[in-house]
């Protein structure tokens, strides 16, 4: 029986991985901690998506390693960049995304000062799997690993694979136990969540029998592709109108530029992005709509850059999260003629970011003065609070409240990206 560090970073797919890995531990008598000092061993699980976050990470292996504290690398690097973790922390062992059912061994070989690894797993099947939440309430449902696109700046494919969805009836069960165990939020996560299949089940189906589970809930629907959306858009339209379902859509559009997307290998248009934006929120005014968007990518000229820009300023999302192009390993992307210089880059997700914060500030205004109910479901700063009303808005308040609670509220305040509330009463 150890004390074990699980650190993790990365997606909500990562965050239930390293819940697994927890459950699993609790589960062989092994005990998770919430601090590195207490720790006689030590899990981290990876992410490669991004150059910093990257570093990060590698700098945080080389500091476990000079501790000599036994420790197991798992989450995308092992797969992906294996040679990295090698340097960083040549001790260590190693486990893949579909290979977290080895944790205890893995972690058990390291307490030994063995070095084992387990990284060729592929179609783990984990929703039933014993998990530790890190949120008591909030549930991350996997629906699926990998995905179907072949995108040319995208390394993820590398570690996570081919599409794999789960059955359906195994995520429907480890929902409804999770609803059993006091979750109020189903996250529903995947690297593509409209891509989903498996037998008669697509993403709308699975969240029609989602949203029929007996409680009190709502569920967030992760990520998905305008080219995967726009096959299933009637059902997921459909879907969406349940009352438990968050009318928040993730539709990470990348360019706003027809050829970017081309050489990106995206397989939508800007077109396909904007009618899908446009159906949902002809459904539901209130969406809260969030995309991404890559900032010097190679060969992007300064007006391709304009046309993101004017894309973001026409379909105003409540959510931009920027990324600013980096070279990933094994990626096409990374050899392609055009490199643009960090200096650009970091110009162009500057101009970037200044217009959605005036775009976001914009947006929350429009909820001053809003009434009505919101659940609980994170801590914020300090002493706050932070619940999300039907539409996933983010809003903090203040008072004795906790998590789960279902609480009616006024909003008094906007700020970029979230709301200030009062409870009402």
């Amino acid at each position: 029986m150890a004390r074990v560090y699980v650190e993790v970073y990365g997606c909500s797919a990562n965050i239930a991985d390293a819940e697994f890995i927890s459950g699993l531990l609790m589960r062989s008598g092994h005990i998770p901690t919430a601090s590195p000092e207490d720790a006689e061993g030590f899990i981290i699980l990876t992410c490669v998506v991004k150059t910093p976050t990257e570093r990060r990470m590698l700098k945080r292996l080389r500091e476990f390693s000079s501790k000599g504290v036994p420790m197991v690398v798992a989450g995308c690097m092992p797969k992906a960049e294996r040679w990295l973790v090698d340097q960083a922390a040549p001790e260590a062992s190693l486990i893949g995304p579909d290979d977290i059912h080895h944790a205890v061994e893995a972690l058990e070989a390291a307490l030994e000062r063995r070095r084992i690894e387990f990284i060729d797993g592929e179609g783990l099947e984990k929703v039933l799997l014993p998990r530790l939440r890190r949120n008591p309430i909030i549930h991350i449902a996997p629906i699926a690993s990998g995905c179907l696109g072949r995108c040319s700046y995208c390394i993820v494919k590398v570690a996570r694979g081919h599409l794999h969805s789960y059955p359906a009836d195994g995520v429907i069960e480890d929902a409804r136990r999770a609803l059993e165990e006091g979750c109020r939020e189903i996250w529903v996560t995947a690297e593509d969540t409209a891509a989903y299949r498996w037998k008669g089940y697509k993403l709308p189906q699975l969240l029609d029998e989602l949203s029929g589970l007996e409680g009190r809930f709502y569920i967030r629907v992760g990520m998905m592709t305008p080219n995967e959306a726009k096959r299933i858009l009637e059902d997921l339209i459909e879907a969406y109108k349940s009352e438990k379902v968050f009318k928040f859509l993730h539709l990470p559009v990348q360019s706003g530029d027809d050829e970017i997307l081309r050489r990106m290998r995206r397989g939508y248009s800007v077109e396909d992005f904007t009618e899908i934006v446009s159906r949902f929120r002809e459904a539901f005014p209130g969406l809260t709509l969030s995309t991404d968007i890559i900032v010097g990518f190679p060969g992007e000229t300064e007006e391709q850059f304009r046309e993101s820009l004017r894309l973001i300023e026409e379909v105003k999302p409540d959510v931009l999260n920027i990324s600013r192009f980096w070279p990933r390993p094994c990626t096409e992307a990374e050899r392609m003629p055009g490199q643009i210089h960090g200096r650009e880059t970091k110009r162009r997700s500057s101009i970037m970011r200044r217009v959605w914060e005036r775009i976001s500030l914009e947006k929350s205004r429009g909820w001053v003065g809003w009434r009505g109910e919101i659940l609980v479901d994170e801590r914020g700063k300090g002493e706050t609070m932070v619940g999300r009303n039907y539409a996933y808005r983010p809003i903090a308040l203040k008072g004795d409240v906790k998590l789960g609670d279902f609480i009616e509220v006024t909003v008094k305040e906007a700020r970029v990206g979230y709301l200030i509330g009062e409870a009402v009463g």
